[in-house]
């Protein structure tokens, strides 16, 4: 599980600060805020790792089919005209602690990154008060490799591998590799669902294959649910009734339509008594939840998800229930959330669950939560932590946080006296 993240000189931020992230982490802001951008350096660090072995470039940059497309160096770093380089600082808390030689058990890493001009400068592990340290600007005290510090003394490698990797170490391999496939299975346990969600259609088609996960547009729902409903069942049941407890459905059935069972469609009864018609005849809202839903229970336990806009295109009713999707997948499935939002709604239920943390079953304590809001100015975008009380009130609610709602009500109020002044005369 990710605990913290910054970044300096990535895309609009000049610098993060240090962002606290807990189980249930909310990003809100005004659109074009940077709040995509701190998922994006996820994401791309992400496709980083799951490059094949040849790759060893620090990033990734990506294409039309990555989970995002950043193009080069130039494009990500925030005004290249005056930076040279891009850092970023992650902590995160093991699955399960890690034995490393000498030094005894780590539950928790940290992990700095240098990109100098696009090539690696520098990075370093730290845990229990060591380090494992790598530079690549002074070679020639080792004849042209890589210095590196260990723990157990200086070393020396061949060569760099992505952002956070050495290849060729002359000592303490196997310890330096435990920290690197730490990295890498942290990445590999981020799964991502974007605010696009693919359109309905009215037939699908499944090979019995079990996806990783949903699809970055939600293009592999319906392989996913299908998947669960032979696997694991119960994860199925379990979007269903988020569907009818969310009142967008009375029922919902797949069913096959070829006698080889690779080609469905997608019945859904909206109430009671009511027809059954195809997905793609019902409120779009439905079609764009489905993912959301079925990405939390689909997604393994012990894993980052990361969902943007979750809420796009739902009634406000359904935004504020859909939050409490999230706190029982948190609570009950063991899995990280971090969220991307405009949505007053959902961001209210998550206070009140907070003050009813201790009264009912859908509660969640307030340091299960970290909420920040963002904001840009000149080019420059800035992150603050909601002070959220453990009764679920916010002492420095930014101003405007979701646009002047009193103050139109106040200039609603004036225009009505106006109107009816006037129609007196």
């Amino acid at each position: 599980m990710i605990t913290g993240l910054s970044a300096q000189n990535f895309k609009s931020w000049q610098d993060t600060g240090s962002l606290q992230f807990a189980p249930l982490t909310g990003l809100f802001g005004a659109n074009s805020s940077g709040k995509s951008s701190l998922l994006q350096l996820l994401l791309l660090l992400k496709q980083t790792v799951e490059r094949p072995p040849e790759w060893s470039e620090a990033f990734y940059y990506g294409n039309e089919e990555s989970l995002v497309n950043l193009v080069n160096f130039d494009t990500v770093i925030h005004r290249p005209e005056n930076n040279q380089y891009i850092q970023f600082f992650l902590q995160y808390l093991l699955s399960k602690k890690l034995p490393i030689q000498d030094i005894g058990e780590v539950d928790t890493l940290s992990f700095f990154s240098e990109i100098f001009m696009g090539s690696l400068g520098k990075f370093c592990y730290e845990f229990n008060g060591r380090s494992f340290k790598v530079d690549t600007y002074d070679r020639n005290k080792t004849g042209g490799k890589y210095s590196v510090s260990t723990p157990y003394g200086e070393a020396s490698a061949q060569s760099v591998f992505r952002c956070y990797g050495v290849r060729g170490l002359s000592t303490t391999q196997r310890s330096f590799s435990d920290l690197e496939n730490t990295f890498e299975n942290l990445f590999y346990r981020i799964h991502y669902l974007g605010p696009r969600r693919e359109d309905p259609r009215r037939y699908y088609s499944w090979g019995e294959s079990h996806p990783q996960d949903v699809g970055k547009y939600g293009e592999k729902t319906i392989s996913a649910l299908l998947s669960m409903l032979v696997q694991r069942r119960d994860t199925y049941i379990q979007v269903m009734e988020w569907l009818r407890k969310l009142k967008l459905i009375y029922s919902y059935s797949l069913n096959s339509i070829s006698s080889t069972k690779h080609d469905y469609e997608i019945l859904v009864q909206q109430y009671q008594h009511g027809p059954e018609v195809g997905l793609a005849d019902v409120g779009f809202g439905i079609s764009q939840v489905l993912p959301v839903l079925t990405a939390c229970y689909y997604t393994p336990e012990g894993s980052t998800l990361i969902l943007e806009q979750p809420d796009a295109h739902l009634h406000p009713k359904v935004q504020s229930e859909l939050a409490d999707v999230l706190i029982d997948v948190v609570k009950n499935r063991n899995i990280q959330i971090i969220l991307e939002s405009h949505s007053e709604h959902l961001l209210l239920r998550l206070m009140r669950r907070i003050a009813e943390y201790e009264v009912c079953d859908e509660g969640i304590s307030a340091d299960q939560t970290a909420f920040y809001f963002c904001e840009i100015n000149d080019g420059n975008s800035k992150a603050e932590q909601l002070k959220v009380d453990e009764y679920g009130n916010i002492s420095n609610w930014p101003k405007d946080f979701f646009g002047d709602e009193m103050g139109d009500l106040a200039a609603k109020t004036r225009a009505e006296m106006q109107r009816r002044k006037a129609n007196k005369r």
